[in-house]
């Protein structure tokens, strides 16, 4: 009874903690958001800045040109896309409102034989409901408007700190290792160069999921005269970036896409094919590939994902993975040194040393105690 004792209290108080840490992240999460999400931005941006800073780029300008090229690409896609979707839509909505009358004249025939006085019944009633909920789908319009300018807000927040990340992306590590002290350092570098390389993993893998679906879901829309294939693909790349909700929203485009230009039976094959796209990917291939990429079973992954939109939407469940991931790390790393297998040391036998002060501390690389460097 003692030692049971003693166990329910230790437990109890790492749940209490366990508490407290989430509790202090959901007030940080304003704050923790765009730094994530700039950290993010920053391992799409940084091999580039590394290329022109060693070509002798100061590093401020190799940031902003970098940054500005990724901003004019963003441009340029949506330049190339939205002629195609203003050429279209008026046919499309030609199509639309012919797709609705013969939606009507179904109804109106067997089997459900809805004549059309019942039918404008139908519709009035539908009328009325709208109007007498009118403040609350103001207020859900206000609630949308209002998640859609924070989300911008983050957006650029985001962007101007992945604009400092990669600008100052060196000096990072060794300040941080100097306010560690020498004992500590070795270790907060080699932990922030795994957590570094786990999040790029991140965006290297979902880049390739996204690919694959867009490039199966588009050659099925084009095999099947379905219009607007390009803008319906990029986005289909961009969804899958949001699990679950970025890949229901670019099917739902492309079923409704196909329905009012080709009729209900291409409609059905191009759902049948996203249906299949996506759960070969989400079930299957986003689970190897993440799972390879970061050392985490395919379960785990699929855990992550559901646990982080659980907690936190659609943020939370595109950071679910590479926080599992980053977890994983930080778990490994520990177990490792608390086993004596000294991770924070290099395939070469060296290890990070900082030398200097907070105010101009420098990373170097020397042979660890008893190994000699390769």
């Amino acid at each position: 009874m003692s030692t049971l004792a003693i166990g329910s209290a230790q437990l109890l108080l790492i749940s209490g903690a366990v508490v407290v840490v989430f509790w202090v992240l959901g007030k940080l999460w304003v704050i923790l958001l765009p730094v994530i999400l700039g950290l993010l931005f920053a391992t799409v941006l940084w091999p580039p800045t590394r290329f022109l800073r060693r070509h002798r780029w100061p590093p401020a300008l190799a940031a902003a040109v970098v940054l500005l090229v990724f901003l004019g690409l963003i441009g340029g896609l949506i330049a190339v896309i939205a002629p195609q979707v203003a050429d279209q839509v008026t046919d499309l909505a030609d199509q639309f409102a012919s797709g609705l009358q013969q939606v009507q004249q179904w109804l109106q025939g067997p089997p459900l034989d809805i004549d059309e006085d019942q039918l404008g019944q139908y519709v009035d009633q539908a009328i009325d409901s709208v109007q007498s909920n009118a403040s609350n789908i103001a207020g859900y319009a206000a609630t949308g408007a209002s998640a859609v300018g924070n989300g911008l807000l983050n957006l650029v927040l985001a962007l101007v700190l992945a604009f400092f990340f990669i600008k100052d992306g060196p000096r990072w590590v060794p300040w941080l290792a100097a306010q560690t002290g020498p004992r500590a350092a070795p270790h907060v570098a080699a932990l922030s160069q795994k957590t570094w390389s786990t999040l790029s993993e991140f965006i290297k893998q979902q880049a390739l999921v996204g690919f694959i679906d867009a490039f199966f879901i588009g050659l099925g829309l084009w095999i099947l005269d379905v219009p607007l294939v390009i803008p319906l693909a990029v986005l289909t790349f961009f969804g899958a970036f949001i699990p679950i909700i970025g890949a229901f929203v670019a099917g739902a485009f492309a079923v409704l896409i196909a329905l009012v230009d080709e009729g209900l039976t291409v409609a059905l094959i191009v759902f049948g094919i996203v249906l299949l796209v996506q759960q070969i990917e989400g079930n299957v291939l986003q689970p190897i590939i993440q799972g390879r990429g970061f050392n985490l079973h395919a379960a785990v992954v699929i855990l992550a994902v559901t646990a982080g939109g659980s907690l936190a939407g659609i943020i939370g469940a595109f950071l679910g993975v590479p926080v599992a991931a980053l977890i994983a790390v930080v778990y490994r790393y520990t177990r490792d040194a608390m086993d004596g297998r000294h991770p924070e040391v290099a395939g070469d036998g060296t290890r990070t040393q900082v030398a200097g002060d907070d105010d101009g501390a420098v990373l170097t690389r020397d042979a660890a105690p008893g190994t000699a460097a390769r």
